[in-house]
């Protein structure tokens, strides 16, 4: 919630720098839409309130979910209340799909990518986003976090190929995410006080994120696949 809160208070060049994993997964998703011809069909697995709906105009956009995710949501825009390891929906059906941040709640990965496979036509095309470092969220509906090696195994496992698995972030990027959760345990005014300390290295922090070349320290992952 204190994120949705600082998404729609900070100007934008701010969120692009505070709330990086939603800026980079929202310009991913755009570039996703973007890549696909007017009229293509598109499946958001694990749609929740529609957040990318908008980037898909001129799409056809199907919404699936199970609802269970966040009591506090509204579901009642879905075209399809469902078990994404159970989509009833007809194979190749779907030019794309995307799974953004949610397969981290599913109990049986590998049989959900290999269902994203199955009502993808072949050389259908992925856009996947999976948590690596990331706080408990959705309780108890929160299972799996993901690792690049895990990831690509279960793509490979689901039948896609041709995937490119890029990490949102390095050490000092998580370090000042990591300090922004923090101000959640300071209540009433310490929580400003808190934030006043937080707020410089927070700040500050995300620019020696390039000392991390590895970035096995990262948020999460945003991956492409296509098909085979």
């Amino acid at each position: 919630m204190m994120y949705q809160a600082l998404g729609r208070l900070l100007p934008k060049y701010l969120r692009r720098w505070v709330l990086h994993f939603e800026w980079s997964i929202e310009q991913a998703a755009g570039a996703f839409a973007q890549s696909l011809p007017a009229g293509a069909c598109v499946l958001d697995a694990g749609a929740g309130e529609l957040q990318y709906a908008r980037l898909f105009e001129g799409r056809r956009y199907i919404a699936v979910d199970l609802g269970i995710g966040d009591a506090r949501w509204n579901y009642s825009r879905l075209d399809c209340i469902a078990d994404l390891a159970l989509l009833p929906l007809a194979s190749g059906a779907f030019d794309a799909c995307i799974n953004i941040v949610t397969l981290e709640h599913i109990r049986e990965p590998r049989e959900v990518l290999a269902e994203l496979g199955r009502v993808l036509r072949p050389g259908g095309s992925l856009l996947l986003v999976v948590p690596h470092e990331w706080e408990v969220h959705q309780e108890p509906h929160d299972y799996y976090r993901y690792t690049l090696h895990g990831v690509r195994y279960l793509l490979e496992a689901a039948g896609f190929a041709e995937m490119r698995i890029e990490p949102v972030g390095g050490y000092f990027r998580l370090l000042a995410r990591r300090l922004l959760n923090g101000l959640q345990f300071f209540p009433g005014p310490l929580f400003i006080v808190a934030g006043i300390l937080v707020a410089v290295p927070a700040m500050l922090l995300p620019l020696l994120d390039g000392l991390d070349r590895q970035r096995h320290f990262t948020l999460g992952y945003i991956c492409t696949a296509i098909k085979s």
